[in-house]
């Protein structure tokens, strides 16, 4: 076990609850509106799109979850209320993650059945969901500005403080 792990996910997850307080605020019908130009099309598909990267990448692929080998359908997460309670599973998974990995660094295979065999460590299991997160976070908020409903400018959108 490492402890920066959690230490580092415990930032992300602060950050994070800006991010699902300022979606929270947001009209139902802006958080699910299918928008053509933007990838995964509304603010709900987005998050669900991050979420399933980390219990793919971090539960099917780093703890061999059975219950993560697929992903779920954004519809089945009708508003931010039941995406928080999909975020909570996802931090579960996490801190299982981080309590269990051993040998953080240690190169290994993961084989993703149909795809490229990849030389990978479980810290990067980790961190590459996390950057992942960030990226589409911008998305988010570009998103939402664009829908007339702008990230409070009175609140940082970058990585909360220690």
């Amino acid at each position: 076990m490492d402890p920066s792990l959690s230490l580092l996910y415990g930032w992300i997850k602060r950050t994070r609850e800006e991010m699902l307080a300022y979606t929270q605020s947001l009209p139902l019908e802006v958080y699910t509106f299918e928008h053509p130009e933007f990838a995964y099309g509304s603010i709900r598909n987005i998050h669900a799109h991050v979420a399933n990267c980390y219990l793919a990448w971090v539960g099917r692929f780093g703890l061999e979850l059975e219950r993560y080998q697929t992903k779920f359908e954004e519809s089945s997460v009708p508003d931010v209320t039941a995406m928080r309670a999909k975020f909570l599973e996802l931090d579960e998974v996490l801190e299982l993650a981080c309590s269990s990995f051993n040998r953080v660094d240690e190169p290994f295979e993961l084989v993703r059945p149909g795809r490229d065999v990849l030389q990978v460590t479980r810290r990067w299991l980790i961190m590459h969901p996390i950057t992942h997160e960030f990226h589409h976070k911008g998305q988010i908020l570009a998103l939402g500005r664009v829908l007339g409903h702008p990230f409070p400018s009175s609140h940082d959108s970058d990585l909360t403080l220690p």
